[in-house]
């Protein structure tokens, strides 16, 4: 059974739970009980839409999300605020109890989500004050999107009672272990990442190329990292599922690496033939001023479009979702462009050993650009979006 920590040591007198704050001589008449899941299990696990108005739905979903996963706290975090909902009726309050959700990657669409579905619920329900209840501080972030619209006079939050037992904490340790293990959202990381590394090593070992294991390893670990970077992973997930603005990422993406990997083949192939010297070690060539530069002023061009190709497939996918990341993607891309002269700058000091302090006034300038340009466009968004200042 779930027990309320309604804040009772440490917190201001306001915050302490519903026996105390709901008086009878309270000035709220219309009170509205707001559950909050902001990483939407119950539409991902309980394939619910919110939001959910009404005692009986609410059991329903908590009962259904309960099914789904009986170890999610959210179910619990809903009973408790059908428990608020009664104790609040039982006091002659007028209330009702209603449940929003967010998004299952959190961030800004996620509150941009709970804010519309609490605006449509107030504009059925005219509340004047709100009960949060939620299963943990992730939830409570939501606070001051909603302190906007409408009085928030109480904070629930819903703790699982457990024993604090050895026996209960290895427990504890395994389930964290089992979602590393089994959830997609971390096992392929977690698990598939050093497993490749593993069998790149041990084949490269079976096979005599104990040299090039290293190499091998690097390779690995620099796609994982371009992967997760770019949400490619996410790409790949939407096939099941295309939409126009998938197609849009799927095709920039998978556009981006070839022309990526075109531009490590020309770095590779515009290295001069006299910088190489036979059984020059990996330390040797990494550290040779012809070769590193030879390769990063072959690599540059080709590699910054297949870079910026997949932050242009981002940037329109977000346009057309009407998404707040526009203005990231946007950055990334001004970014991506001053950084383009200092790097050939760089490949110059190396190969030509040109003066570096034009390397730092291109770099000093880029910077400069990139501050304006965030500022011009964190007020254009800002303005965009009715003055309210949007945090990730």
């Amino acid at each position: 059974m779930p027990s309320v920590d309604s804040y009772t040591k440490g917190l201001p007198q306001s915050e302490v739970g519903l026996s105390r704050a709901a008086s009878p001589e309270s000035t709220h008449s219309r009170i509205l009980v707001l559950c909050v899941d902001r990483d939407d299990d119950i539409g991902s696990k309980g394939g619910i839409e919110t939001p959910v108005v009404g005692r009986d739905p609410c059991i329903n979903a908590g009962v259904r999300l309960a099914i789904e996963d009986p170890e999610d706290p959210d179910a619990n975090a809903i009973f408790g605020a059908v428990k608020t909902y009664e104790e609040l009726t039982a006091k002659g309050y007028t209330s009702q109890v209603a449940i929003v959700a967010g998004k299952y990657n959190r961030g800004i669409e996620a509150d941009e989500k709970i804010s519309l579905e609490v605006r449509n619920i107030l504009g059925e329900y005219m509340a004047d004050a709100a009960v949060l209840v939620s299963d943990g501080e992730d939830d409570e972030t939501i606070v001051p999107v909603i302190q906007g619209m409408v009085p928030v006079i109480s904070i629930q939050r819903i703790i699982i009672k457990h024993s604090r037992s050895v026996e209960y904490s290895y427990a504890v340790l395994g389930r964290y272990i089992k979602m590393l293990a089994y959830d997609p959202r971390y096992s392929k990381f977690f698990l598939g990442v050093p497993g490749a590394l593993l069998v790149a090593t041990s084949l490269a070992s079976f096979f005599g190329l104990t040299k090039e294991a290293l190499a091998l390893v690097f390779i690995i670990l620099g796609a994982a990292f371009i992967i997760r970077a770019f949400d490619i992973d996410k790409a790949l997930s939407s096939l099941g599922r295309p939409t126009p603005t998938g197609f849009i990422r799927i095709f920039s993406t998978f556009a981006g690496i070839l022309i990526i990997v075109v531009s490590i083949v020309n770095g590779i192939s515009s290295i001069p033939n006299e910088a190489i010297v036979p059984n020059m070690t990996a330390l040797h060539t990494i550290t040779n001023r012809v070769i590193v530069g030879s390769f990063v002023h072959g690599t540059i061009t080709l590699l910054w479009i297949g870079i910026a190709t997949i932050l242009a497939g981002s940037l329109l996918s977000n346009w057309f979702k009407g998404s707040i990341l526009t203005m990231s993607d946007i950055l990334r891309l001004v970014v991506l462009a001053l950084l383009y002269i200092p790097i050939l700058q760089f490949t110059s000091v190396l190969t030509e050993r040109t003066n570096p302090f034009s390397l730092i006034s291109s770099l000093l300038i880029g910077l400069a650009i990139t501050l304006v340009a965030a500022t011009f466009l964190f007020q254009y968004f800002k303005n965009r979006k009715g003055g309210e200042v949007l945090k990730h």
